[in-house]
């Protein structure tokens, strides 16, 4: 048996602040020592990329991006949404020039791919689409970086175990 395909992808725009929380992440899992079959990638606002990446069908995509669910600043969340509830989110396109990750998804059901299973890791943001710009992430969103690399981390051992030994 072949090790499970896995996309971890990165995404972010590092002008606004928290949201280039998964591009942060990105960057230090990529110097970290992961299994061969894991592809780590620093996707920032480039919903065409992900899509494209997505049809090589992976076995899993971890998604890691800001995320507001309604939390203390900081705070990490491990989603894994319902794939079947795209189709009830029409209407929104792919923008070469920002990220939506549902539009994504869209482009990759549209152009027949299956993203396999698909998991959000994502971190509450303090500041978030500044009107100025603002590089860097503030303090409670920069303290999550390690949690969130543990919670990858530990989500591609969960995965590989589960496949393997399924």
């Amino acid at each position: 048996m072949t090790a499970p395909r896995i996309l971890v992808a990165g995404i972010g725009n590092i002008f606004l602040g928290d949201d280039a929380f998964g591009v942060h992440v990105a960057q230090q899992l990529m110097g970290r020592s992961l299994l061969e079959s894991v592809r780590v990638v620093d996707f920032g606002i480039r919903s065409y990329d992900l899509a494209f990446a997505m049809l090589e069908e992976y076995d899993a995509t971890i998604l890691v991006d800001a995320t507001s669910q309604g939390g203390a600043p900081g705070s990490l969340y491990l989603i894994e949404p319902d794939l079947d509830e795209l189709d009830q989110l029409r209407g929104q396109m792919v923008d070469g020039h920002s990220m939506n990750p549902v539009a994504a998804l869209q482009l990759v059901k549209t152009f027949g791919g299956r993203p396999g299973r698909l998991f959000l890791v994502g971190c509450e943001p303090a500041t978030l689409e500044c009107e100025d710009g603002e590089m860097g992430l503030s303090e409670p969103a920069q303290a999550a970086v390690a949690g969130a690399i543990e919670m990858v981390e530990s989500l591609i051992d969960k995965i590989f175990d589960q496949i393997v030994h399924a």
